[in-house]
């Protein structure tokens, strides 16, 4: 019992890790007030620089940089759209999931002959055990023998959390995203804290993606995100837009996977198909957004073009 307990836990932080760094940066973007839908394009080119960097340098590190650099330059154009020529951000935010996987793809096959998905890739990132606290039962295991990208995932929440309510930059960031003109009024920049917002948005979505290819995974190929950026996003929204609220909806939603793949183990597919198991994160993400985003509140400007001469 308490191994598969254990095991639950274990699965259930692992798959959470990306959900939770990729719902950290999309609660940047959108409290600013920019809707952020790229999160699933900005993953999926998170996931492919980490994996083909890793390959070429052979250091893990430096592939979860260039997750990070790929994620701020694709999320760039958004910004450009959304921001400076007040695009609909929606639309701007399909172009670059649409861009940021085809361009992924085509250069997977240009760099590795054709191919459908790069060469496994040797040096990933290893499991971090704390001495001492990996021991602890149950819990040990999932919390402290963990990849790095899942301490990060844990410091920048609750470091979220600090800017967004405890310092001047994150109560400008909310302000923005509520009343700009206010905002702007008492001297704040509108246009260049959304700019700031968007660009931590793709760093920590690219982040995430990395966690995909290099430490869950060991390759990049046209699967490797399969969505998990749009469930970010429902776990955004039914974590109502707070760093919390986000980070225990991505746990909700990595538990869901974690149920998919404990039930494949222990034979559940005798009794339920293995595809109905492996739907069971995306239908969870329908349910919870049907029913909670009419409720949920989101920031007050959130999607809105700020005209800087409008009253």
């Amino acid at each position: 019992m308490l191994n598969t307990l254990t095991n639950v836990l274990q699965t259930t932080v692992l798959y959470s890790t990306p959900l939770i760094l990729a719902a950290m940066g999309g609660l940047y973007s959108e409290r600013s007030g920019v809707v952020n839908i790229a999160l699933e394009g900005l993953m999926t080119i998170g996931a492919f620089a980490a994996a083909v960097t890793t390959i070429f340098t052979g250091n893990p590190w430096l592939g979860l940089l260039a997750a990070m650099v790929a994620g701020i330059l694709f999320a760039l154009p958004h910004a450009v759209a959304s921001i400076t020529f007040k695009a609909d951000q929606v639309v701007s935010g399909v172009a670059i999931n649409f861009l940021a996987f085809g361009l992924s793809v085509y250069l997977v096959k240009h760099l590795y002959n054709g191919e459908a998905q790069t060469p496994v890739v040797q040096e990933t990132l290893s499991r971090m055990p704390i001495p001492g606290l990996n021991s602890i039962p149950v819990i040990g295991p999932a919390l402290f023998n963990a990849f790095p990208t899942t301490y990060l995932a844990f410091v920048i929440v609750a470091a979220s959390y600090f800017i967004l309510y405890y310092t001047p930059f994150g109560m400008r960031l909310r302000a923005v995203g509520e009343h700009p003109k206010a905002a702007e009024t008492a001297g704040v920049s509108v246009i260049r804290m959304r700019y700031v917002a968007v660009m931590i948005s793709g760093a920590l979505a690219g982040l995430g993606g990395a966690g995909l290819s290099i430490a869950i995974g060991s390759e990049f190929n046209q699967s490797t995100v399969a969505g998990q950026g749009f469930i970010a996003l429902a776990a955004l929204i039914f974590g109502k837009w707070h760093p919390l609220g986000a980070f225990f909806a991505a746990l909700f939603f990595g538990f869901a996977v974690s149920l998919a793949l404990i039930g494949q183990l222990f034979g559940w597919t005798q009794y339920v198909p293995s595809e109905v198991l492996n739907m069971l994160p995306y239908v969870l993400t329908i349910l919870a957004l049907a029913g909670f985003v009419g409720r949920a509140e989101a920031p007050a400007a959130i999607g809105k073009p700020y005209e800087k001469d409008s009253r």
